[in-house]
């Protein structure tokens, strides 16, 4: 039944009863239950034109989220503090399946834009934020990453071989931040450091996007020690548990 929502991800504007039935294989009967018990839910909703949609629930889920999670709730001041000094997006992105998702964005600039809002998801390859959370996972689950899109880490300039691979990812990580610049939106930077929960477990990143114009070697060390500041606090705010990070990036280091 929670796989029809999947469903909205490949196609959000609408699923009619036969759309879903031709492409999941459920007994007639067993879809109409399961529509049903979402309907009533308010999950999902059902319109005549449309077919089924995603229902009102979701969004009020998703204030939910904005309002009361505790990564969110930790990383917003300190983003707000972070695009008064460098003016750009900051982004704080969660580990998601097999991708990174943009949970929540702050700006201080309208002279670049971005297209990583909140709910868009990047491949685990592609740009800073997302770097740096597969440079702090587990050893084995990158090998299976590996195992499954050799080409793609080549692409990605990680290396062509196993062993490459997890070279360039320990460099990563021991730097504790990572750099990218135009590979998400042309003509501009991105700096992010990652965020660790129990164990370590590195649950995400926050970073900050800027123009590439104008910066130079130290400029960028001095950002990126900001960022990796700010993600530090963020993780200690969630192993303390008590909500709202302070707002003065004190120059603690998450721990890599």
């Amino acid at each position: 039944m929670v796989a029809l929502l999947d469903l909205f991800e490949e196609s959000p504007s609408g699923w009619t009863f036969e759309r879903i039935h031709s492409r999941l294989g459920y007994t007639r009967s067993t879809l109409y239950r399961y529509l049903k018990v979402l309907s009533d839910a308010e999950l999902l909703s059902s319109l005549p034109e449309a077919g089924y949609t995603l229902g009102p629930r979701i969004v009020e889920l998703d204030y939910e989220i904005r309002a009361h999670d505790p990564i969110i709730r930790a990383s917003r001041p300190l983003m707000r503090e972070l695009v008064q000094e460098v003016p750009g997006i900051a982004l704080l992105c969660r580990s998601y399946r097999s991708k990174v998702l943009c949970v929540h964005q702050e700006r201080s600039t309208t002279e670049i834009e971005s297209t990583y809002e909140r709910g868009r998801t990047m491949p685990l390859l592609r740009g800073a934020a997302s770097r740096i959370i597969l440079a702090n996972m587990p050893s084995r689950t990158i090998a299976t990453l590996f195992g499954r899109q050799p080409r793609e880490f080549a692409g990605a300039g990680l290396g062509d071989t196993l062993a490459a691979v997890q070279e360039s990812l320990k460099r990563i990580r021991k730097a504790g931040w990572d750099q990218t610049t135009g590979e998400v939106t042309k003509g501009i930077t991105g700096i992010a450091a990652p965020i660790f929960g129990d164990r370590d477990k590195v649950l995400g990143s926050l970073s900050i996007s800027f123009a590439t114009r104008s910066m130079n070697a130290k400029r960028i060390g001095a950002i990126a020690e900001r960022v990796v500041s700010c993600a530090g606090i963020v993780t200690q705010t969630i192993a303390r548990g008590n909500g709202t990070a302070q707002t003065s990036v004190t120059g603690r280091k998450a721990p890599v």
